[in-house]
């Protein structure tokens, strides 16, 4: 028999809530790397060199992903301490803010070198919202899930990203047919001013959200060992943490490849495919992506969540040359079907994250910990991802070396999710070996 407090109504309105969350939150940062890829190198950062100036943009793109961990550590304290949900309306309503105004920002042509520097500290708070969103919408999902569940609950969270990012390139798709002067000349801002609108469809349905019942099981019993939560994380859940940044290269970096770089590579005028076509084929990949990651999540809750990943993680290995390949031969068909193809391998490496990285860390400072991990792993691999594409095709003038890098970061995801101490029968909420004794979690 279920518990009233873990209902599958309860879970069902705690997803929905998840996902319009982060629905919103990833809209924000994929129109940004959107922007960041097609005309901020030119608008922020005018060097005369187009590559330098994507480059850059790229550089303050992963600044936002470079303060997660420390967003990490601000919300997650305060979600520890005092809740989910109301660190969840707080990220909110940052992130929309912040979105806003680089909807209103100047330009380097109006403003000089300011531009970028107030793009770069909007860009931060962006980082900072979502280093403490991620883990507090997962864990809203996962913790209100009844048992045999928890992985297609969590799947609700993940059901933002591609969603995010189809808002963000359907738009941005819509603007890009409008023309480069159109685009240039202040057509990149409306993506950005859309943001208001969603923010407060979002605070409404999380302000109405109940409290998870974890944490309010958690809170009353060990209140005293809830004053920093940080110190228990680094002191506990050191060994999961470090397994947790090592499972995500692929569903953070590999994911920035195949969506942002692939985007200025396959714009870039040596490759010279159509912009509209690249964001008309990310949409659909998007869709693609959004329509399969609840029933892969439910997938791993039959077969097995790390099996799941396991596949995912081979078929993007697979695809991602071809990916490239079809971009340079510029097979308009072919560029949409791997486009998606690609993407639902990446499902199958991001639909269970947030299950299999919640059940890495006991409830204790539990959303410190995985803010911690999914920041730090963001900030690492999908921060520099983009940076490291770039210089080494400016550097080689090879595609291949690009494909390379994909490869090295499958396979450091292949081992971590090896070493990953946990087990897909396993239906408690949560247990992970630690460094010392824990409480027992709920």
């Amino acid at each position: 028999m279920e518990t009233t407090q873990f209902s599958h109504q309860r879970a069902r309105r705690a997803g929905f809530a998840a996902f319009v969350g982060t629905t919103i939150e990833w809209y924000d940062f994929y129109i940004y790397a959107t922007a960041a890829a097609l005309v901020f190198g030119d608008l922020f950062f005018p060097e005369g060199n187009h590559l330098v100036g994507v480059a850059a943009a790229f550089g303050a793109y992963a600044v936002g992903f470079f303060v997660r961990p420390l967003g990490g550590i601000l919300f997650g304290h305060i979600g520890d301490r005092f809740g989910r949900r109301p660190t969840l309306v707080l990220t909110l309503v940052l992130m929309g803010l912040s979105t806003m105004l680089v909807g209103l920002l100047p330009t380097y042509a109006a403003i000089g070198v300011a531009a970028p520097i107030l793009l770069v500290l909007l860009r931060a708070l962006q980082g900072l919202a979502v280093g403490g969103e991620w883990g507090g919408a997962v864990l809203m999902a996962v913790e209100h899930a009844p048992a045999k569940y928890k992985t297609f609950y969590g799947g609700f969270a993940q059901l933002g990203n591609p969603a995010g990012a189809l808002g963000a390139t359907a738009v941005f798709g819509l603007i890009s047919a409008q023309g480069d002067d159109f685009m240039m000349n202040g057509g990149w801002r409306i993506p950005f001013l859309l943001s208001i609108l969603l923010i407060t469809v979002g605070f409404w349905i999380r302000y109405r959200v109940e409290e998870s019942p974890v944490f309010e099981q958690q809170i009353e019993g060990h209140q005293d060992e809830q004053r920093l939560p940080i110190a228990f994380a680094l002191k506990n859940n050191w060994r999961p943490l470090l397994i947790g940044i090592g499972l995500l290269p692929i569903s953070t970096g590999g994911y920035a490849i195949a969506t942002t770089f692939v985007t200025a590579y396959g714009t870039d005028k040596s490759v010279g495919v159509d912009e509209t076509l690249i964001l008309s084929a990310l949409s659909v990949a998007s869709f693609f992506e959004l329509v399969a990651t609840l029933p892969t999540a439910w997938l791993g809750d039959r077969v097995g969540r790390k099996r799941v990943m396991y596949a995912g993680l081979i078929g993007s290995a697979v695809v991602v040359a071809p990916v490239f390949l079809v971009l340079q031969a510029q097979q308009e068909l072919l560029i949409f079907v791997l486009f998606t193809l690609i993407r639902l391998t990446m499902t199958a490496t991001y639909a269970p994250l947030a299950t299999i990285l919640a059940q890495l860390f006991v409830v204790e400072a539990r959303y410190t910990s995985i803010s911690i991990a999914y920041g730090t792993g963001a900030a690492l691999w999908a921060g520099l991802s983009p940076i490291a594409a770039t210089g080494l095709y400016a550097v080689t003038g090879s595609v291949w070396s690009v494909i390379a890098l994909y490869l090295a970061l499958t396979a450091i995801s292949l081992v971590c999710l090896a070493l990953a101490p946990q087990h897909d029968e396993d239906d408690e909420d949560v247990v992970a070996p630690a460094a010392a004794p824990v409480p027992t979690p709920a």
